[in-house]
Formats: structure tokens, sequence, C-alpha cells
């Protein structure tokens, strides 16, 4: 989609802008209920064996968080496929923001998908809410002996290295766009695998956005805007110096599917530089020869 100005959008490209809201709205309902869903159901089986406090604040066991990353991972796949072809599938306000920022998106469209997409985190949230058991546990929330500077820096990696998948995988156009969201939501997968116990992997200020609303903000909540908004713009820098280099130069035919572009067999290979190698010599032992030639008939002329 090309870019375009914020103030000669016309009325049928408004129309076009506030029909995709409407739907990321959905798409972010979609995948955050999900999401959010399976996190307050491992939560709500935490309370049920060891107490609402350890649910809520930890220590949470391996098996507890792999749930959570593959929950997530899993719901944006899902999310993601049924929906990127309508309106992108961002789901997310970093994601919208790295795409207004290489010019993938317009401004109209970056604040209406930013309003999208935190209307469709406080829905989900607000279903969570009325149709699981008490308590509601789907808030980020730092981990034990985690600070501020700390989970701020963890949710800026984390976001840029998502960003940049996304950026790769899906902004980026090749014969492999069509499996972006596969890429893309294991990347999502392996930053929850880092964060989670740490930060609660938020990586979308969208996902603390909507649970804040309906249960309530907390001193930290501004670390999981700031966080991944930072990452956002981080990976923009990143990407944009890969496309002013002209990365696609470094290691060409990486989206190739000819066979004829594959490595040749290795035994002709080597056959064939055996027979270069023999002819190099052959060539360099008749050169010597005629060299010796010619100097035997310089002495006979002597």
């Amino acid at each position: 989609m090309a870019p375009r100005r914020l103030f000669s959008v016309t009325n049928q490209e408004l129309r076009e802008d506030i029909k995709a809201a409407s739907i990321e709205a959905i798409g972010t309902t979609v995948f955050l209920l999900l999401a959010l869903g399976s996190i307050q159901s491992a939560k709500l089986s935490v309370v049920a064996t060891q107490g609402a406090g350890v649910a809520e604040f930890g220590p949470h066991s391996l098996d507890h968080n792999i749930y959570i990353s593959a929950s997530a991972g899993v719901s944006l796949l899902a999310s993601a496929w049924m929906f990127y072809r309508i309106t992108g599938g961002l789901f997310n306000p970093a994601v919208s923001l790295a795409l207004r920022l290489i010019g993938q998106i317009s401004t109209i469209r970056l604040v209406l998908y930013f309003i999208a997409q935190l209307t469709g985190a406080i829905i989900a949230s607000a279903i969570i809410r009325g149709v699981t058991p008490e308590p509601f546990l789907i808030k980020t929330k730092l981990g034990e002996n985690i600070n501020l500077v700390q989970g701020l820096f963890i949710e800026v990696f984390c976001t840029a290295i998502l960003i940049l998948a996304i950026l790769m995988l899906a902004a980026e156009k090749s014969k492999l766009t069509p499996m972006a969201p596969i890429g893309i939501s294991m990347t999502l997968f392996a930053c929850h695998m880092f964060a989670v116990s740490f930060t609660g992997a938020s990586l979308n200020p969208a996902r603390s956005f909507g649970p804040s609303v309906v249960g309530g903000f907390g001193r930290e909540h501004w670390i999981y805007w700031v966080g991944p908004l930072a990452g956002s713009c981080l990976s923009v820098l990143f990407y944009l110096w890969l496309k002013h280099t002209k990365y696609w130069r470094i290691n060409p035919g990486q989206t190739a599917t000819d066979p004829s572009e594959s490595p040749e067999d290795p035994v002709k290979r080597i056959e064939s530089d055996v027979e270069k190698d023999r002819r190099d010599h052959n060539t360099k032992r008749e050169a010597n020869s005629d060299h010796q030639d010619g100097a035997l008939r310089g002495e006979d002329n002597v």
C-alpha cells in the first residue's frame, strides 16, 4: 500500500481506512481473546493448586511458561492467517507504528488502527472477565526481582525482534510472504519464552492496556507503552539500514525455487576440479618443455 499524506485523503480512502480499522478491531479482539483467555485458564489452574498469590506473582513452573508462550504464538498464527489479507493482521500499536514509519500505511490509518487495537483489547479483556471465574489474572506485571529499567529494556529488545520478523517476513515481499504468519508466530513464541517470567511478555501496548482498563492500572504500566514503541523504532532503524545497503545483494537467491539454482552434484564438482587441475598441470608442463627446448636451441646457435 502506498503511503498517503494525512490531509490529502479522499472520501473513498477515508471510508476504506474506517472499514479496515473496524475489521482490525475485530481481529484484535479475536487474537487477544484467544491469547489472554489461555493465560487466564493457565493462571486459574495455578490458583486451584497453589493459590492466588502464586498465580498472580509467581514463581511459575516451566510448564506454565511454555503453555502461555505457545498459546500466544498459536493465537497469533490463527488470527493473523484469518485477517492478514484484509487488514494486514497487525493487532498491535507497535506494529502499526513500524508500518507507518516505513511508509506502508498512512497517518490516518495509523491513528484509526491505534484506536481499533486498543478497543479490541478492551473488548477481549471485558469478555474474559465476564465469562471466566475470578480472580482476573491477565494483567502484565514485572516478575520477582525485576526492576523498572530491566523490565523496560526486556520489552524494548523483545519487541524489536518481533517487529523485525514482521518487517522482513511480511512487509518485505517474496515468495515466502504467504507463510509469514508462521515465522512471526514462532518469533512471538520465542520472545515469550524469554520475557514471560520477567515482564509478562507484553510486546504490545494494546495487550497491556485492555486488561488494565478492565482490571486497574499498575505503577509499571508505562513501560508497556514506552518499551514496545521504542523497540518498534529500533527495529525500523535497522530495517531502513538493511534496505539502504541493499541487503538482497549479500546472499542472493535465498527465496529461489528452481532446482537448477541448487548446488551441483559434489562428486561431479570434485571430478571437474580434478580434471581442471590435471589440465593445468599438463599446460604448465608443456610450457616448461617449450621453454627448455627454446633454451637448448639458443645454446646450439651459440
